[in-house]
């Protein structure tokens, strides 16, 4: 007959590598150190456990997880004798071993009789370099010193796994509360950069889009947002959200017009996996994402019929049903859209569904050209000046009054956007500490030497015909390095034509070849 020892110690790698799969089976400590006491009693005996953990602020223990113990015994003198060498190991670092609990007199001197059993106890500190994390404590039946031999080794063993878990859980909680507090300031410097009242602008225009975003915002109203390219539309949808109360959930973006015919449903609604060829795996759509918060969907005319009678359903039932499976969805979204199209044209064209375009257009907003509201102009080129002279490390600090000028006279087709790249590109030219019309790209340079500048008004159908063509031609010359023909092929026209039609609006390509 083998001894009980010979037995235990056969069994040993195999209770350890049980505990090793019990810590790792579950991201909740208390739930896996639990089932951790369960096993040491149906294969140990142990009748009693206890995990505590120290406060990393008090330096204070508390009980983590317990097992074997009742309500009532936690009131006893025998579990007060507890907490008293509980908290002697955590002072000393060292373990406590009690091979006879009921021979044992306590630390304040008195005989135990509440024990009559004959009872082993061990207390172990649970250290990890020199940080102390808590104790494991357990009790259980003493059969022999090869038995209690045996237990102490395999404990010291369990603790170390036990204190590997708390240390990781202790790194995943202050990378988790590192992450709040980052997600926290985020969505704070999101809010402030948003705010309505940071918004540029002090034109009439504007003022009529700010009370727009006011008197929408706090309701869940789809807004539907129109403007040329450049004018801020996804400014807008961010301000909307941002002073909504969904502004602590979240603002989902998506492009309509930069996804594929073929994908654009499941990045919408998500899919089932199995659902297509390279559906491996189930993934929830932007709406599912959005969740509580806004989707913001931008250039959404550009969605085919078909797909807009699929999202008008979504719009509809707030309800969506991920590609490849039945189930249905529900969600609760707020939905701002934005087009640079003429959608009345789109819907005569048979482009844009009618009902599709209703259910979008319940609010609608309205953005200016950047020209409409020319008074704003001087204000948004100051604000990118001091944007991009921290960008960039430069201490440009005003703009010239003959750039201002022209600034103020510029049609700017390609609205504020263009306004921002003008100043970005600028300061990176600048090396003094005033913005002169050198700094300005070609397009806009030219005009500085236009006798008429400043009476556009004044010109005559030819003259504004010139200039328009004129200023085409230059930015196209500019894309390229001044290199005519690569500008001719791109203009689909030839060497020849564009050549005199250079010569005779008087460009200097080699200005542009130096610029």
């Amino acid at each position: 007959m083998p001894k009980y020892y010979d037995i235990l110690e056969s069994n040993e790698l195999v209770v350890l590598h049980e505990v090793s799969n019990l810590l790792a089976s579950s991201l909740d400590l208390k739930e896996s150190i639990s089932r951790v006491f369960e096993l040491l009693h149906e294969r140990l005996g142990f009748m009693k456990g206890i995990l505590t953990v120290v406060n990393q602020k008090t330096l204070l223990p508390s009980i983590k997880v317990s097992y074997g113990i009742n309500s009532k015994e936690f009131e006893s003198q025998s579990f007060k004798q507890w907490e008293l060498i509980t908290a002697k190991v955590l002072k000393s670092r060292g373990p406590m071993i009690i091979p006879h609990l009921d021979d044992v007199v306590d630390i304040n001197g008195l005989k135990n009789f509440d024990t009559v059993l004959d009872e082993s106890f061990i207390c172990l500190p649970l250290i990890l370099g020199d940080e102390i994390f808590g104790t494991l404590a357990v009790d259980f039946l003493f059969r022999d010193d090869e038995n209690l031999q045996f237990i102490i080794k395999l404990l010291d063993i369990v603790g170390l796994l036990i204190v590997q878990e708390l240390k990781l859980k202790k790194l995943l909680d202050l990378e988790k509360e590192s992450l709040r507090k980052e997600n926290v300031s985020l969505k704070e410097e999101l809010s402030e950069k948003y705010d309505i009242h940071n918004m540029i602008g002090k034109s009439k225009v504007m003022r009529d889009v700010y009370r727009s975003i006011k008197q929408v915002a706090s309701s869940n109203a789809t807004v539907l947002i129109r403007g040329e390219s450049g004018t801020g539309k996804e400014l807008v949808a961010h301000a909307i959200h941002y002073q909504s109360l969904r502004a602590k959930k979240p603002f989902i973006r998506i492009n309509c017009a930069a996804i594929p015919e073929s994908l654009i449903e499941s990045e919408l609604f998500g899919h089932q996996k199995g659902a297509f060829t390279d559906a491996f795996e189930t993934k929830i759509g932007k709406f599912e994402a959005a969740n509580g918060g806004t989707i913001f969907l931008d250039e959404v005319t550009e969605l085919s019929p078909q797909m807009q009678v699929k999202l008008l359903r979504v719009l509809q039932e707030r309800e969506l049903t991920r590609v490849g499976s039945n189930d249905v969805i529900s969600i609760d979204v707020r939905v701002i859209a934005a087009t640079n199209n003429d959608i009345e044209k789109e819907i005569q064209q048979k482009k844009v569904r009618e009902d599709f375009y209703y259910r979008l257009n319940v609010f609608p907003i309205h953005l200016p050209l950047l020209r409409e509201r020319s008074g704003d102009v001087l204000l948004l080129a100051e604000h990118f000046l001091e944007r991009y002279n921290k960008e960039n490390n430069r201490s440009i600090s005003r703009i010239s009054s003959s750039v201002s000028e022209i600034f103020s006279f510029y049609s700017w087709p390609g609205n504020v956007r263009e306004l921002e790249n003008c100043i970005e590109r600028s300061i990176i030219m600048c090396n003094g500490d005033i913005l002169l019309p050198k700094h300005l790209p070609p397009s806009i340079k030219a005009l500085e030497s236009e006798h008429d500048v400043y009476t556009a008004d004044k010109l005559s159908l030819k003259e504004k015909v010139n200039r328009y063509e004129k200023k085409i031609i230059i930015d196209m010359l500019d894309s390229v390095n001044g290199n005519i023909s690569r500008a001719a092929k791109s203009l689909n026209t030839t060497h020849r034509i564009l050549g005199y039609k250079i010569d005779q609006l008087n460009i200097d390509v080699n200005k542009i070849k130096l610029a």
